[in-house]
């Protein structure tokens, strides 16, 4: 495989996302519409079903299949629906990437969206497998890590609580977030507790939303915007069950460790902390994120808490980490993640990110975990 057979190939040359929230009054088509119709402005698009040759969707909830999104925005083109939990979104992404890198078409939309909310359940219906009595719960499971990452490394609750901090701040900051609500150090040790050591404020918050990006040709990417930005890599790996596989210390999430040196090859990072500015991360739980630094390389394992709690990852820091919310305070429908990262990265490049904007920002990360058993998904954009 030629690991720079996508650098630089494909443009993002239009994003939109709908407000993230319960909607109870809004179905999926209304959220897609919503999102949808912003990026076709933003790309400068007045004619779709003549400028858009393919859709790539991705759901988990949905139960309508791919063509819920062709007949919410009329457009008829080949559709194809990707499903890979909580990846699917940057899957949904790297499909439309590689069939605009092979030739195939020329200007793809990608739209991610779910509404769990109409399922009539608080949280997600996932179940794992339980193994040697290990939890059936993603909460469940995750707390497991934590214990094993505290005990291993010296860390605490403060230490996940301070992210959770972080990425409240940052949710204010964006107008499409669900949770605009500032949190102190206070709020997060003492919440409600959901699943030692993760309080309420530790969990994401799963709700209704969707996302929309498009992207064509590097070489036709002036004619409808002047500052698009290229694709530099991406990918999905898969590993194995966690909760199966003896080798698993659960310190890493090892599709994690796997995708980011797929990507960064294919990308030509060879120091993801000094070269990468502004990432955007699976917050599923606070302790998700703390990993996901070390994961990703961002620092040494171990060292996450030392690097979060001296400021480094925080809007100020020197490389500022999940700058919307993330999915603990911009919120989580499944499907939608991904491309809601690449959304937030988008404006971040352009420099269009308003009170939340990194400085200079040339490279961008998203990074997804999901899959059944376990997956990753991560996406590299950069300006030319």
């Amino acid at each position: 495989m030629r690991k720079d057979a996508l650098r630089d190939r494909v443009a993002v040359v239009g994003v939109g996302c709908c407000q993230f929230g319960e909607n109870w009054d809004r179905s999926p088509s209304d959220m897609i519409v919503d999102a949808a119709y912003e990026a076709y402005a933003d790309a400068g698009i007045e004619d779709p079903q003549a400028q858009i040759d393919a859709v790539f969707t991705g759901s988990v909830y949905s139960n309508k299949g791919p063509h819920e999104c062709s007949d919410a925005l009329k457009l008829w083109k080949p559709v194809t629906m990707v499903s890979n939990y909580c990846a699917t979104g940057t899957d949904a992404f790297r499909c439309g990437v590689m069939s605009i890198a092979a030739g195939v078409y020329d200007t793809v939309l990608v739209v991610g969206y779910d509404k769990p909310k109409d399922r009539g359940v608080s949280g997600p219906t996932v179940m794992m497998d339980s193994v040697r009595d290990l939890p059936k719960t993603p909460a469940g499971w995750f707390s497991f890590a934590a214990a094993q990452y505290f005990d291993q490394y010296g860390a605490g609750r403060e230490d996940l609580a301070r992210i959770a901090v972080k990425n409240h701040h940052n949710g204010t900051l964006a107008p499409n977030s669900f949770l605009k609500r500032e949190i102190s150090m206070d709020d997060a040790l003492n919440a409600r507790m959901i699943s030692w050591p993760f309080g309420l404020y530790d969990c994401a918050a799963q709700t209704d939303g969707a996302a929309v990006a498009i992207i064509t040709r590097a070489d036709l990417a002036k004619s409808f915007r002047d500052d698009a930005v290229l694709v530099k890599g991406v990918t999905v790996q898969a590993g194995p069950n966690p909760q199966k596989d003896p080798s698993n210390d659960f310190l890493s999430w090892k599709p994690t460790v796997w995708a980011a040196k797929d990507v960064y090859e294919q990308a030509g990072i060879s120091n993801p902390r000094a070269e990468i500015d502004v990432a955007q991360v699976h917050d599923c739980f606070t302790l998700t994120e703390l990993l996901t630094y070390e994961d990703l390389g961002f620092c040494k394992k171990g060292e996450g808490k030392e690097h979060s709690a001296a400021g480094n990852f925080q809007l100020t820091g020197d490389l500022p980490v999940n700058t919307d919310g993330g999915l603990k305070s911009f919120g989580h429908p499944t499907g939608a993640t991904g491309v809601r990262m690449i959304y937030e990265n988008t404006l971040q490049l352009q420099g269009r990110a308003g009170a939340r904007q990194v400085k200079d920002a040339k490279l961008a990360l998203s990074h997804n975990i999901g899959g059944h058993p376990t997956a990753c998904g991560i996406a590299i954009l950069g300006r030319d």
